[in-house]
């Protein structure tokens, strides 16, 4: 993964002994093996450091270029001969500790003018900026694009042409096109709720990835997209989501799908093009929906579902199979009042 620095400020390049020394694990390679990125473990690329937490019953997903990990003493045996490791207890939180010691996040800070706008942004003449909003170093503005009133744009956002951004909304380490529309209120690009076991307890996971909003997408009042850990979070072109939904990191969302009010998506679910999502739907991780599905209202989904299907309940399955069970129930108790 290559971390983008118009949101994280590079602060230099580690040895793998540097790492070793900041986390307290380990080493077992060469110690002099530059530290230049990160990655998760199934994408990473030679100098990227990745990290594997479980057991030794895991059956992980490891690229061919993997040249540095972080593991525990379980998960070491997984990792191949000639790959450089670092053997910690918790090995997500030294990676999290060698990440902030590559990668510090850009955030707002001085160097405004008049109206709270960096010098360094780009404002297309075209463009208009509402009394109270605030655009950070280096973000882009397009022609005829609206940022509403105390609406915050971070250090390093691109927004596209024909875009409004509502009042109060705020967009960081994001990429929009154009025609995007995002109600009051809409979060974009935030942490996700990443949590890591540490030695004090239960911790904050760091989060290096970006959201990427295509062109037409709308996004409604108060809804949340977070950005993704390693990669990013996508909304495909001309999808709608709906007001107070939670998208989580890593989410990728297809063409024109449709996601009603109250909906949740767990992290690194993938929906296909065209699905429909009714009203509190909730999707576990790592779920895959294929393209043209429709979820009933309310369901629960935790199992992939193929092209073209109607789920529907909790735990979600085939439609008709819900309704099947569902009259089945009301016949029963329905007898049972009587007896």
């Amino acid at each position: 993964m290559t971390v983008d620095t118009r949101f994280y400020a590079p602060l230099g390049a580690l040895t793998l002994e540097t790492a070793a020394a900041l986390t307290g694990a380990q080493l077992i390679g060469e110690a002099s093996s530059p530290i230049t990125g990160l990655a998760s473990a199934d994408q990473a690329k030679a100098g990227e450091i990745a990290f594997l937490e479980g057991d030794a019953s895991a059956k992980p997903t490891l690229s061919p270029h993997l040249s540095v990990v972080i593991v525990n003493e379980a998960t070491s045996s997984l990792v191949p001969d000639g790959v450089s490791r670092l053997i910690a207890r918790f090995p997500r939180h030294a990676h999290s500790t060698v990440a902030k010691a590559l990668f510090q996040p850009r955030h707002l800070s001085g160097g405004f003018g008049t109206q709270a706008v960096a010098a360094s942004a780009q404002i297309h003449a075209g463009a208009s900026i509402l009394p109270g909003a605030v655009i950070g170093e280096g973000a882009a503005i397009g022609e005829g694009t609206v940022i509403g009133p105390n609406a915050v744009i971070g250090p390093g956002v691109q927004i596209g042409r024909n875009s409004v951004i509502g009042a109060a909304a705020s967009v960081h380490c994001a990429l929009l096109g154009d025609h995007v529309t995002l109600l009051a209120g809409a979060r974009i690009g935030e942490t996700g709720f990443g949590v890591m076991a540490g030695p004090s307890g239960a911790e904050d996971a760091p989060h290096y990835g970006r959201v990427i909003l295509q062109d037409h997408v709308t996004i409604g009042a108060n809804a949340c997209i977070d950005r993704g850990v390693f990669g990013d979070t996508i909304i495909g072109e001309r999808t709608k989501i709906d007001n107070l939904c939670q998208i989580a990191h890593n989410v990728v969302l297809g063409r024109s799908v449709v996601v009603a009010a109250f909906g949740g998506i767990s992290g690194s679910v993938r929906v296909g093009d065209g699905s429909m999502l009714g009203g509190r739907v909730g999707i576990a991780d790592h779920v895959v929906v294929g393209e043209k599905v429709s979820l009933a209202a309310s369901a629960g989904l935790f199992r992939d579902v193929g092209p073209g299907e109607t789920w529907g309940g909790t735990p979600a399955k085939p439609i008709r199979q819900w309704m099947r069970e569902v009259a089945w129930l009301n016949k029963q108790a329905s007898t049972r009042k009587r007896d």
